[in-house]
């Protein structure tokens, strides 16, 4: 491919848990009286949209039309996450608020570009929350050229069952971000985008890159996929199709932090197929998008221009 489609008239749905991630940045220069631990003089504190947020803004930032579908509690973390979605114009958040739980927040504690410490806030969303949500889902879903599922296990995904039927059903292709080693909740997916280390927790170890196929193909065929994209990290990707199988190598590159890369991935796979390119194009783009956020700190996006300088260099 020499040149990128148009992304502007792509229409993305997607759904799934949604998180604020904060950042506290500072200096370490003591340990703490109290106990054998650093202290960390916070000197600044970032917040950006996390997880199937975290998504959506990657769809925005490439172009294209996103429209994202969650829940969140009524507080002020959920605001903000509100608040930060809308700085978009082409991204719509329609985000439930339930009384009964506080947002996810992800709290990363970091000097020095390193981070210290994690600190994560969550509930799960009730149930009568999570109906309304669906409700929308069948609103929203004529609207749509593509839908990903972006689970991160957190509850959110309650009903991915019907979506995954419902979209099916409407010819619109389905991408899942899984979770867990429950992947029978998948079946029926188009794609499904496991890590290296996700798929391993599936489908166990392997010694070869023949039987790493084999495991792919073993797994696809179970849950009816239409096809498996396995990210490898510094190995790059993977895409398994119906007696077929198609390797990207990773480009070589200064990685940063990876947080978020999965996010990217799947957002551009989303964008490209629904912008009318094939799954080995929009892999081969993906891949150069993942390059490109892993040299950024925290969860990050990638830009259309970006891209496409990339592939000038």
């Amino acid at each position: 491919m020499t040149m990128l489609p148009k992304f502007e008239n792509a229409k993305v749905l997607v759904v799934g848990d949604v998180m604020l991630d904060r950042y506290w940045f500072g200096d370490v220069n003591r340990i703490s009286p109290e106990a054998p631990v650093p202290v960390l003089k916070v000197e600044r504190v970032e917040e950006r949209p996390g997880g199937a947020a975290n998504v959506a803004r990657n769809i925005a930032a490439l172009g294209a039309q996103a429209t994202l579908l969650s829940v969140v509690g009524n507080d002020e973390a959920g605001a903000c996450l509100e608040k930060l979605l809308n700085e978009h114009g082409n991204l719509t958040a329609l985000l439930h608020r339930d009384n009964s739980i506080s947002t996810i927040i992800k709290l990363r504690a970091i000097a020095r570009h390193q981070q210290l410490l994690r600190i994560d806030f969550e509930t799960p969303p009730s149930h009568e929350v999570l109906h309304a949500a669906l409700e929308d889902f069948r609103a929203q879903l004529p609207l749509a050229d593509v839908v990903i599922l972006s689970d991160y296990g957190k509850g959110g995904l309650a009903h991915i069952g019907e979506m995954m039927r419902l979209a099916r059903a409407a010819g619109k292709p389905v991408l899942v971000d899984p979770k867990g080693d429950d992947y029978a909740r998948y079946r029926g997916a188009t794609l499904l985008t496991p890590n290296r280390g996700e798929f391993r927790e599936v489908a166990g170890n392997w010694k070869s890159e023949a039987e790493l196929n084999a495991k792919a193909e073993k797994l696809r065929t179970e849950l009816q996929l239409d096809a498996l994209l396995v990210t490898r990290s510094e190995d790059g990707m993977s895409l398994y199709r119906a007696n077929e199988v198609l390797h990207e190598p990773t480009q070589s590159r200064e990685v940063f932090d990876v947080s978020g890369a999965g996010d990217t991935v799947i957002a551009t796979l989303a964008v490209m197929l629904a912008s009318g390119a094939g799954l080995p194009d929009a892999m081969r783009i993906a891949n150069r998008a993942a390059g490109i956020v892993v040299g950024k700190l925290g969860t990050a996006v990638v830009s259309r221009e970006e891209i496409i300088q990339d592939m000038k260099s």
